[in-house]
């Protein structure tokens, strides 16, 4: 099992920039893919970004290119979101996940976090 503990989101000004953190525990945290989803209300929960495992492999919604950065601390078992030049259409919980291949898609993350909530007015 795995449990996932994001946290850093709040209120920014759009242009604004926030880090998240997602530390996790119960698994070898090297050995599996993680993930940062968002969802807003009414909505489905969609992509933003993933770190895979042996060579830490990234991959980006265009939405957050060029704008966000995904890394990981194996040593720490935690990964961030660092996210730059945020927008109001970024408002949303944001989700880490854990899973065994680097995936956009929802259902192939086995492990999530609570959630932690940003927010970017204009």
């Amino acid at each position: 099992q795995v449990q996932l503990v994001e946290s850093g989101g709040g209120l920014v000004q759009a242009g604004g920039s926030l880090r998240l953190s997602c530390v996790g525990s119960g698994r070898t945290f090297s050995s599996i893919a993680m993930g940062w989803f968002r969802q807003a209300p009414g909505k489905e929960r969609e992509f933003v970004t993933v770190i895979g495992t042996s060579r830490s492999r990234t991959d980006y919604a265009d939405s957050v290119k060029g704008r966000f950065t995904i890394s990981r601390d194996n040593a720490k078992n935690t990964v961030y979101l660092q996210m730059n030049s945020l927008k109001p259409e970024d408002t949303a919980i944001y989700y880490c996940a854990a899973g065994a291949f680097l995936s956009r898609e929802v259902k192939r993350y086995n492990y999530w976090g609570q959630g932690t909530q940003v927010t970017v007015s204009s």
